[in-house]
């Protein structure tokens, strides 16, 4: 089982880049940031960009794998993106994992003034997002017109460090995404609740991991692909982070996912203030000990 953390972007660096040697050195595998424009109730508060954040990270750590939780068609468009990644990659020196999904009818859906999308009009989306993403990454000169992106002869020079490309790690509940991570993706992201909803606690979300695993690997088998080729990433919400309150309790919760199926784990790096509010030296206590 590995371990990840979540690091906010919530902080400027001077104050808040400490937390990603930290991470480092407490020994986790893996840490990510979210990739929102704004977010939720901490929307009228400090937000810093992602890949920016990525790139600083990736300058204080050398271990430490990153990756972004996760990247959204809902705003962002495959040809800038795409360069941006290929630079994380070099900054890191092979170090990032492109995490991507579809997105919500949250802030970031209308944030550059256009009318809200449905869900199947997100999942389409997507679908050619993460098909040119695809292409722009592997490609050595890339045109593509379609309904939502085009691209007029791209060039991602000198390409990933990572090869063929950085791995994708997608985030999907349902089966129309799950196709999508058979065919392109390295690892598949869940929150580990009932519709992509956070807010429940280990037991319920470890029945519903398993409920979704199960639904993976039958995607997988129809799909040609090996299950066991793609890892399986469980993002705890606030109604888990509280589990890292113990030695004893944090490890009946990994062993909980794991009897699920997943092999890997992220938790939230602590805030003084809701949400993943939590006591930062419990915590690092914590995650020293287990």
């Amino acid at each position: 089982m590995r371990l990840g953390v979540v690091i906010l972007p919530d902080e400027p660096w001077s104050s808040g880049g400490h937390r990603w040697r930290c991470a480092e050195e407490l020994g986790f595998d893996h840490a990510w940031t979210y990739d929102h424009l704004a977010w939720r109730d901490l929307r009228d508060g400090p937000w810093f960009a992602t890949t920016t954040t990525l790139a600083a990270a990736a300058t204080v750590t050398s271990t430490l794998r990153l990756g972004t939780m996760v990247a959204s068609s809902n705003y962002r468009h495959p040809v800038p993106f795409s360069k941006e990644v290929m630079s994380l990659d070099d900054l890191s020196a092979g170090r990032f994992t492109l995490g991507l999904g579809a997105g919500s009818s949250g802030h970031d859906a209308t944030i550059l003034g256009e009318a809200p999308r449905s869900a199947a009009e997100r999942a389409d989306r997507f679908d050619e997002f993460v098909v040119l993403l695809d292409r722009l990454l592997t490609e050595r000169d890339v045109s593509a017109a379609g309904a939502h992106f085009t691209a007029a002869e791209v060039r991602n020079l000198p390409g990933c460090v990572q090869r063929p490309r950085v791995p994708f790690a997608i985030a999907a509940t349902g089966v129309r995404g799950m196709r999508l991570t058979a065919r392109y993706a390295s690892t598949w992201v869940t929150y580990g609740g009932l519709d992509g909803a956070v807010d429940v606690g280990p037991e319920q979300g470890a029945r519903t991991v398993a409920a979704q695993v199960r639904r993976l690997v039958e995607v997988c088998e129809a799909a040609g692909r090996d299950p066991r080729s793609i890892d399986r990433l469980v993002l705890t919400g606030p109604q888990l982070d509280p589990c890292i309150g113990s030695v004893e309790s944090f490890r009946d919760m990994l062993g909980r996912y794991e009897e699920a199926g997943a092999t890997d784990v992220v938790v939230h790096w602590p805030r003084t203030s809701p949400p993943y509010a939590a006591d930062l030296r419990e915590f690092v206590r914590v995650m020293s000990d287990r």
